[in-house]
């Protein structure tokens, strides 16, 4: 949109299969069904007004004076003032549709007035796909039902009243009798019509679930809040019938506004999901981790030993960038885009944190299945075979290059597959040849990979260049924490890829082969919190975290950057990488030594 809200502004509804984005003032401005990555219903938020929205607000001038998430719930409230009133949206997707004849996707918007009666609006505009294809509409009992081919979308209300596609109603909603709106989706089945009372019953029934869920998280965690708000975006964000996690809901959020770093994130990246996995396991969610092992293992059958970096919700190849025409992008930053590129490239660190999730799994006391192990050994296998090439590394540059993150992701596949082999069956011969490996990319980092001059390892062999990623160093045990360089490599980054303040910056400026620039990118703060923690520099990291959490939108959602001068969120939102990487610097805070050789 060319002025529309900032990115910040909106809120994220999810049913575990897709998700919408809602601004404050009540309008969905991104849906895709019937998936995550499925064509957009609604998609003004980056294909301009000809791309469909959903609005349920306030009919004229109106003041938000409160918006929030019911508490440990996936429930949104908005609340503004209006005249001598107020009108209050409590929406929610149903997250729990299993065992009952529901449809797979179903919106509950329901509108209620305070102190007085409230003029509002309901605007439907569903506009299906890159050409924002208007509906075949039919007016039946129950409601009115939108049809494309293998597609129906059907809307009724209570109390009952006529909606025309792309047509704003007025309505007059008054104290005691609010308004209730059903959204069900239906694709390639019957439509499933939802009384709006029993649609209500069912956010109800979901929030009681979403609340036990919370409770079983521990109490005594740092930062609870900030870290049950995460988890449960990460959870909305999963698409249950696979177990996967997208990077995040949208395409084309730009990196930089009117810049071309507009890319599509709607899709697995095994990378950012076994973080996610990682954060699960340690807070007790084992579930949320067997499922995406258990997805792992059937999306990367058939490319198998080759981890891919990125797979679709079901495992399948991530179609081909291409950019759409006439979308006019989020603040005239072009070019739209759906598909990626960055699937077909070589990204050694995958293997590395796919691994590390898997080892993370087995700690936590759950053996793993024969054949995610023989997985596992394949990809440590590729892991020693190729771990000399030049790869794309974690930030999927055009061109490849020796990434010492890379190698030191590689180094941790290889000892972390060791370790899980202390109590799974592995041939003497692996072993040994797994120890090789590791131990060569261990002596060819700390050569190579180490600029003595800057007192840190660096992006890649031969360049004095800095990486924040190398943040994680001290989480690896290559070196001990303890060891100078660990410390400096943190300093260093800490210093000179600093965006100000809390905020850090991926690599230096130009660096990457693309025109523009990008803001600072919030993960490597997060990990900068974690290496001061890991080190035995628990102040430091609070104080670092709690200058972070300022960065949040309003209801504590976080997109992958920040631009450092205004604090407005860039790139696609709310992102995974990003709320994976704060429940785990909480959870360094929590298991920080008090001590670990330098100051504390």
């Amino acid at each position: 949109m060319t002025d529309g809200p900032p990115i910040s502004d909106y809120g994220l509804l999810g049913d575990t299969r897709t998700a919408a984005l809602v601004a404050s003032d009540g309008a969905m401005d991104w849906l895709c069904v019937p998936r995550f990555d499925g064509d957009p219903l609604f998609g003004r938020l980056v294909g301009g007004p000809d791309a469909g929205t959903f609005r349920v607000g306030p009919a004229g001038p109106a003041t938000v004076v409160e918006r929030r998430y019911r508490q440990h719930t996936a429930t949104l409230e908005t609340t503004w003032a209006v005249g001598g009133g107020r009108l209050r949206l409590t929406e929610a997707m149903v997250a729990e549709v299993s065992g009952r004849l529901l449809p797979t996707t179903l919106i509950v918007r329901r509108l209620s007035a305070e102190q007085a009666a409230v003029d509002a609006v309901v605007e439907f505009d569903p506009r299906l796909g890159a050409r924002h294809r208007r509906p075949r509409a039919q007016h039946r009992r129950q409601g009115l039902v939108c049809e494309w081919g293998a597609l129906a979308v059907a809307l009724n209300s209570t109390p009952a009243f006529r909606c025309e596609p792309g047509r704003p109603i007025s309505i007059t909603v008054t104290p005691g009798r609010p308004v209730t709106l059903v959204l069900a989706v239906a694709h390639r089945e019957p439509v499933i019509h939802v009384e709006p009372t029993a649609a209500w019953d069912l956010v109800v029934e979901d929030e009681a679930r979403w609340r036990a869920w919370v409770a079983e998280i521990d109490e005594r965690l740092p930062f609870r809040d900030h870290v049950v708000r995460s988890l449960l975006t990460l959870r909305l964000l999963t698409y249950s019938p696979s177990g996967a996690p997208i990077a995040a809901p949208t395409t084309s959020l730009p990196e930089e506004p009117g810049g071309v770093r507009n890319w599509d994130y709607r899709y697995v990246w095994p990378r950012d999901a076994s973080i996610g996995v990682s954060a699960f396991l340690s807070v007790g969610k084992s579930e949320e981790a067997r499922g995406f092992l258990a997805w792992l293992l059937h999306a990367s059958r058939l490319q198998r030993p080759r981890l891919p970096a990125l797979l679709t919700v079901h495992g399948r190849h991530v179609p081909a960038e291409r950019e759409l025409p006439g979308w006019p992008g989020y603040l005239d930053s072009l070019p739209v885009r759906m598909g990626n590129d960055a699937a077909r490239q070589h990204q050694l660190d995958g293997y590395g944190w796919v691994i590390d999730a898997a080892w993370a799994f087995a700690q936590a006391g759950h053996r793993l299945y024969a054949e995610t192990w023989r997985a596992v050994r394949g990809f440590a296998d590729v892991v020693a075979d190729c771990w000399r090439q030049p790869d794309a590394g974690i930030w999927e540059v055009r061109e490849p290059a020796q990434h010492v993150h890379s190698k030191l992701m590689g180094w941790l596949a290889l000892d972390r597959a060791l370790a899980i082999a202390n109590t799974h069956p592995l041939p003497e011969r692996h072993r040994r040849r797994w120890q090789e490996a590791r131990d060569a990319i261990a002596a060819e980092v700390r050569t190579r990979g180490f600029d003595p001059t800057v007192g840190s390892y660096v992006r890649t062999y031969g360049s004095p260049d800095l990486d924040a990623a190398l943040l994680v160093l001290p989480l690896l045990g290559v070196d001990p924490t303890d060891s100078p360089r660990v410390r400096g490599t943190i300093d260093a980054i800490r210093d000179r890829l600093s965006a100000g303040g809390p905020l850090l910056y991926r690599y230096p400026a130009g660096r990457d082969g693309l025109p523009g620039t990008e803001g600072a990118f919030l993960p490597c703060s997060f990990w900068l919190v974690q290496g001061l923690a890991s080190t035995g520099r628990r102040r430091e990291a609070v104080e670092l975290f709690q200058a972070i959490v300022d960065y949040a939108s309003p209801l504590g959602l976080y997109a992958e950057e920040v631009d450092p001068a205004t604090g407005a969120h860039l790139g696609n939102y709310p992102q995974t990488l990003t709320h994976a990487a704060l429940i785990q610097a909480a959870l360094a805070i929590r298991d920080a030594p008090t001590r670990v050789g330098f100051r504390s």
